[in-house]
């Protein structure tokens, strides 16, 4: 379920820094001219994966940057389920995205920028609270919204 877009300022200075760590991921993938959306996956506070947009330089649709943060975490513990971890990335997760965040159990999602077009994470689209699936992740939104949005905003006005 997504919570309240409005977040405290405790919650910030203790999530900041790793929104701030998948923003880096993001600025990797424009220095690559791909779409700039970075992840990290956390395990106890520490990092133990990160990812960034890589589907031109791969030639695979699904080199997303949550899936890249999260094969690289998976690998990382020599297990595809990440029960314990947390999900940090720039925009909300894509349908596609769910569906591994969900299949890895992954804990807790934060993003920054909110999808205004498909807002899949929004409990009224019943995808993130559906009854047939098994896992329940939480999603928190809005974290560094102003600036990974303006990375993605300002990509895209270079593109045109």
């Amino acid at each position: 379920m997504i919570k309240n877009k409005k977040i405290n300022s405790k919650f910030m200075t203790d999530h900041t820094q790793f929104m701030q760590a998948a923003l880096d991921e993001a600025e990797k993938a424009r220095s690559l001219d791909e779409i700039p959306i970075g992840a990290i996956v956390t395990l106890n506070n520490e990092i133990i994966g990160r990812g960034f947009n890589s589907v031109i330089k791969n030639s695979d649709p699904t080199c997303h940057a949550e899936i890249m943060a999260l094969r690289d975490a998976a690998h990382h513990l020599s297990n595809y389920r990440l029960p314990e971890v947390n999900l940090y990335v720039t925009l909300e997760p894509c349908i596609m995205c769910l569906g591994a965040i969900f299949h890895a159990r992954v804990k807790q999602v934060y993003f920054g920028a909110y999808d205004t077009k498909f807002h899949s994470c929004d409990p009224s689209q019943q995808l993130v609270n559906n009854k047939i699936i098994n896992h329940h992740t939480s999603f928190e939104g809005g974290i560094l919204e102003e600036e990974c949005s303006t990375l993605l905003k300002n990509y895209f006005k270079n593109k045109r």
